[in-house]
């Protein structure tokens, strides 16, 4: 099963870096298995140093944020086991250690074992706005693997839905992303907004 949430490593001079992922995970998340391309920070930073942190969080914010890179400074405390830090907001954490690393693909395949495990408040759930905007996070994680067309086409889809269920942290969240989709592509999407009616 593929659980998503947000990972937290330590870069350079142990400067924090948050990004969503959605691990492989066991039914009693035990262990798990990351798999982050090569050329990314989270890839880079286990290379380094191979602990971090999982966290489960129903925060879609944080998780647009984390996704574009703009969750920079977020609240958080010192982990217990392994160097690193907890985001303050989760729901539940998980510290890990990396034990095995694969780069046989295009994709890492790293086996990580958890080692900590902290409780902080219940998970709310996901409706259908959340949902859409963990989505539509991932859609603008991939602009530069996806087309602005098909990218658009989705965003016009998951819109519906944050509109209809979403509160104003959803919209919040979804609105970040649009603004950060159409700084991707400025002078297409002034003619694509014209021709395909996308939300700008």
């Amino acid at each position: 099963m593929i659980l998503e949430g947000l990972v937290t490593t330590l870069g350079p001079e142990d400067r924090l870096h948050v990004a969503p992922m959605g691990p492989r995970v066991e039914p009693e998340l035990l262990r798990f298995q990351l798999r982050p391309y090569p050329t990314s920070n989270t890839f880079q930073n286990l290379t380094r140093h191979p602990e971090g942190v999982f966290h489960v969080t129903d925060d879609v914010l944080q998780v647009a944020q984390g996704a574009i890179g703009i969750l920079a400074n977020p609240p958080a405390v010192s982990a217990s086991v392994v160097r690193g830090l907890v985001l303050s907001g989760a729901c539940r954490a998980y510290e890990f250690k990396v034990t095995h690393r694969d780069t046989s693909e295009d994709r890492a395949r790293l086996e990580c074992e958890v080692v900590k495990v902290h409780r902080f408040r219940d998970f709310l759930g996901f409706n259908r706005a959340r949902h859409a905007v963990v989505e539509a996070a991932i859609l603008a994680s991939r602009t530069a693997l996806l087309p602005l067309e098909e990218i658009s086409a989705e965003f016009k889809k998951l819109s519906v839905l944050v509109q209809k269920t979403g509160g104003e942290a959803e919209a919040a969240a979804f609105s970040l992303l649009e603004r950060y989709l159409r700084d991707q592509f400025p002078l297409k999407n002034k003619r694509e907004s014209r021709n395909a009616g996308y939300p700008l």
